[in-house]
């Protein structure tokens, strides 16, 4: 089973199965929800905005993927918390 990070304590089933890509688009995970046939440690769930904690399992028609806990690499750039010299100012009208 595919176990799929998320960046907090809790995620939206809508979010989560876009970013565990179970669907392609917010449209399509929005009916598939709507249809039934998404379901949630084994029950079906039809509200895109149930909350997910880390561990629930999220099944669409046999391909499944489970919430997983926080990365703590720091593999990812954070412009809100980067600590550089970057002046966006100084390279803005080259």
């Amino acid at each position: 089973m595919l176990e799929v990070a998320i960046s907090g304590e809790s995620i939206k089933l809508g979010q989560f199965i876009k970013l565990a890509s179970l669907v392609g688009t917010g449209g399509e995970a929005k009916e598939l929800i709507a249809e039934g046939a998404v379901t949630v440690n084994g029950d079906t769930e039809t509200r895109r905005g149930a909350t997910l904690q880390i561990g629930d399992e999220v099944c669409i028609e046999g391909t499944c993927a489970r919430v997983g806990e926080p990365d703590d690499d720091d593999d990812y750039f954070d412009e809100a918390t980067a600590d550089d010299d970057f002046d966006p100012e100084k390279w803005r009208n080259l």
